[in-house]
């Protein structure tokens, strides 16, 4: 019968696009997105983010020390065309960065705390805890902000990071 087969046929082709997509593990590959303030956008894969230079940073969360292992996250926004460093000034000191993860979860930070030239504490995007990869209640991608009294924007599972303009400076010219 050709709908058997056409049927049997489609659930094989969904099963080895599973198996594609499917990473280590079982779970799947997870991008991590991010928006720079004029709308350009980068997409990176865990490889991609693990392939750039990462520090250690050891912060105490919940009265544990744990030991991340992630990507600055100013080295994320400049692949996005946001202004870092010393061109980091004017109406940009309105901007704002928006983290947001899977399970609907969002913080925001100022795009001036996230330069090492404004603050001496480190923020990251982990993909390592302890030596190891994060688990996936966690991951694959984390928010650590050094220096933060409470982990509420330690935000776990990261997918987005968003650039934003905010008014009253509006829009740069």
């Amino acid at each position: 019968m050709p709908i058997e087969r056409n049927h049997c046929a489609l659930i094989g082709l969904l099963a080895g696009l599973t198996l594609a997509l499917a990473g280590a593990g079982g779970t799947f590959a997870a991008e991590l997105k991010i928006t720079g303030p004029a709308g350009r956008v980068v997409i990176l894969s865990q490889a991609d983010l693990a392939a750039i230079p990462h520090y250690d940073l050891q912060v105490e969360l919940e009265g544990k020390a744990i030991a991340f292992s992630g990507v600055p996250l100013t080295a994320l926004l400049e692949r996005v065309g946001a202004p870092t460093g010393k061109a980091l000034r004017g109406r940009a000191l309105c901007d704002i960065v928006v983290v947001s993860a899977s399970d609907g979860y969002a913080v925001t930070l100022a795009l001036a705390e996230t330069d090492p030239m404004f603050r001496k504490d480190r923020v990251l995007i982990a993909d390592r805890a302890d030596g190891a990869v994060l688990p996936d209640e966690f991951g694959p991608f984390r928010l650590v902000v050094e220096g933060d009294l409470r982990g509420a924007r330690f935000a776990r599972m990261v997918t987005e990071i968003s650039v934003v303009e905010l008014s009253p400076c509006g829009r740069r010219k």
